[in-house]
């Protein structure tokens, strides 16, 4: 709650404010950056619905009284093992704490943000260079300018990435402490006097990647010195041995948490059998089959979310204004027709959603629903914003899967995208 969904809650917030404000200036912007902003969105979203879930639901309180069920049956069969598990795993917890925190907020700002960090290599060349080697660095050279070629079609507005790049290292600066941040900011703190925004517009004005200009310039006339000297290379360098760092300095304490959290692991089990309960095992990342049933919910009191959505919904949330609310004008028009073929209900909407109550996690877009007679009523693709939580406390009343009603699919094939060929390919029961 206060690392891994704190940063990715409040970096990828500063983040997509800076791309949202340049995504609206310019049609080109938006387009190249709206898988990376709906990406970033989507677990932004997650971390902050998974906290006031967490909170909702008293988690960490019903997790308190199991954790005191545990011990107290330790102490009253004389076993000291569960207290000496949960006494290390605090332990090791508490001396993690500075290094997983630090670790999530250089993942957040400095890898996962920072498009341009994504450098090539140059350690070939600049081997080679030392070593004078003309054979060796006309390979490199060859290597690189390939490599470099890739990564400028990867970052074609600089400028984005420039505030981009400065939003998120103000951003890391306000988290962690002076005394613990990445090398780069003692040249930071010497060569631009602290100024964060300074020491981004240099990258990009001297950095043999700061341009194509520039990286051509290097390229006809390589030099060992300038590659030691790049900032952008320096910067990078130094993001890769902060992770370095807080990875070792993550192992140091991890050493002992395997053993003490199997002790504890098994204590639990042991006490949920005793208890009478179920025990399940992690399917996450596995194959697995669940079943429910589709059906409404109520996520507070006077508010109901029906079982299903129509296209009449959609509609009605347009807003040309913005661009995740856009509907295209052929969808519109189908839908002033009413022409929705045989893929109408009876009442003459045409479905687009339909929510169920099973169980569902990360990489479970796209997985297939069934009906009791194994025929594809749809496509599961998300979770509701309540049941955010499922993955760690499962609440039957309020946990919900969203799918796409495969009609909706149908239509969408058909009617939107023309593409009848691929209807006659399929059996479709009515």
């Amino acid at each position: 709650m206060q690392t891994t969904n704190f940063m990715r809650h409040h970096v990828r917030e500063a983040r997509q404010e800076v791309l949202m404000e340049q995504m609206q200036k310019d049609p080109a912007v938006r387009i190249h950056y709206a898988s990376k902003y709906a990406s970033s969105a989507n677990y932004w979203k997650n971390a902050i619905g998974m906290n006031e879930g967490l909170v909702r639901l008293k988690v960490l309180d019903t997790k308190k009284q199991q954790q005191e069920q545990l011990l107290a049956k330790g102490r009253e069969k004389g076993d000291d093992s569960y207290q000496k598990a949960f006494d290390e795993i605090r332990s090791i917890v508490a001396h993690r704490k500075d290094a997983m925190y630090h670790q999530q907020a250089l993942g957040e700002a400095l890898v996962t943000a920072l498009d341009f960090m994504k450098i090539p290599s140059t350690s070939a060349l600049k081997e080679a260079l030392h070593k004078k080697d003309k054979v060796q660095i006309a390979e490199a050279k060859a290597k690189l300018q390939e490599e470099a070629k890739k990564y400028f079609e990867s970052v074609p507005y600089p400028q984005v990435e420039n505030l981009v790049g400065k939003r998120m290292l103000t951003t890391y600066a306000g988290y962690i402490p002076a005394q613990q941040r990445i090398s780069i900011f003692n040249v930071i703190n010497d060569r631009f006097k602290g100024n964060t925004d300074a020491f981004v517009d240099a990258c990009f004005r001297y950095s043999i990647f700061g341009s194509e200009a520039n990286f051509n310039k290097f390229i006809a006339k390589p030099s060992e010195k300038v590659l030691e000297g790049d900032w952008m290379i320096l910067f990078k360098n130094s993001i890769t041995n902060g992770l370095y760092q807080t990875a070792l300095a993550m192992k140091d304490a991890n050493q002992n948490y395997d053993a003490a959290h199997k002790v504890w692991v098994k204590g639990m089990m042991d006490l949920k059998l005793e208890q009478g309960k179920p025990i399940y095992p992690d399917a996450n990342s596995t194959l697995r089959l669940t079943y429910g049933k589709v059906a409404s919910y109520e996520p507070s009191d006077g508010v109901v979310y029906e079982y299903y959505t129509t296209l009449k919904g959609a509609m009605e949330k347009e807003d040309p204004a913005n661009w995740e609310f856009v509907v295209p004008e052929k969808l519109k028009s189908l839908y002033t027709a009413k022409d929705f073929g045989r893929y109408a209900m009876k009442n003459g909407e045409m479905p687009v959603c339909f929510i169920i109550d099973t169980d569902n996690t990360g990489g479970n877009s796209g997985s297939p629903v069934f009906n009791s007679k194994g025929e594809l009523i749809g496509t599961g693709f998300d979770r509701n914003y309540e049941g955010l939580t499922g993955d760690i406390a499962f609440r039957p009343s309020s946990q919900r899967a969203a799918c796409v009603d495969i009609r909706y699919t149908l239509f969408i094939i058909e009617k939107y995208a023309g593409a009848s060929h691929l209807i006659n390919e399929l059996t479709i029961k009515e």
